[in-house]
């Protein structure tokens, strides 16, 4: 029997990398994102390249009614999780504190902390009840570490830490593993987004070096899955080679 894996922010990026690498392995999907075409998008190439059933959510996880409808109106079938991955995350804006633009700052919490919190409350009582299963959260270096411009989105970085830990305490004698995942310079829409479309200021983020990319993210999630069921990794950091920190990067000057 196919095991089932649900995956938030699948539109793209590390999202969309990882359930396209889960098909490939094996899992049906449920997959939720915001932007419908996108997400009937990946939904069509996972069926069609991996033959694998995938069923597509289209809310935004900010919205915690529609992630409670959501998941109560699941088929029987749908409603047996053996994974969550909590991907969807962003960073808007580049600004210190006394500058900052408080849509920005509601943007990251309610996306990081609360949309992560909305859809674990709804999945993990579905896990509970079968005594099992498996939730990675995708964190960030950001989630140990704080650099200029970064105040609030570093924050809600240390919050998706602490609960990570807590959740791992918290379902340690429900049978369910829980890991983190927190990369580095990852190139995807993330700097895209941060600079608020400024396409430009987002290429320089990763000039000189040689950024990670989803795929080795999906790669590293789908190791933490294949671990055997006595082996849990709680906390995983992966970087380019070029990264040592959030502020020390090896840029080849070109």
């Amino acid at each position: 029997m196919k095991k089932l894996a649900l995956v938030t922010g699948a539109t793209s990026g590390i999202g969309k990398a990882t359930a396209m690498l889960l098909a490939e392995n094996g899992y049906s999907l449920i997959l939720t994102g915001r932007r419908a075409e996108l997400l009937e998008s990946v939904k069509k190439e996972a069926e069609i390249k991996h033959k694998t059933e995938v069923l597509a959510l289209n809310f935004d996880v900010r919205d915690k009614e529609a992630v409670a409808s959501a998941v109560e109106s699941l088929p029987e079938r749908w409603r047996k999780i053996d994974v969550l991955i909590n991907n969807a995350g962003l960073a808007v804006g580049l600004n210190h504190i006394q500058d900052g633009v408080i849509d920005d700052w509601d943007r990251m919490i309610d996306t990081n902390i609360k949309g992560l919190l909305y859809i674990t409350r709804a999945i993990v009582p579905l896990m509970i009840e079968r005594g099992s299963g498996h939730i990675i959260n995708i964190g960030s270096i950001a989630g140990t570490e704080v650099y200029e411009n970064g105040n609030v989105y570093c924050a809600s970085k240390h919050a998706v830490e602490a609960i990570t830990k807590g959740m791992r305490i918290d379902l340690l004698k429900e049978g369910i593993k829980v890991s983190g995942i927190r990369p580095g310079m990852v190139e995807t829409e993330f700097s895209s987004v941060r600079y608020k479309g400024d396409d430009e200021l987002a290429k320089k983020t990763y000039q000189g070096i040689s950024p990670l990319f989803a795929e080795d993210i999906a790669q590293t999630i789908l190791f933490v899955l294949n671990r055997p069921a006595h082996v849990n990794i709680n906390d995983l950091v992966i970087m380019p080679t070029a990264q040592a920190s959030a502020t020390y990067v090896n840029r080849v000057v070109q």
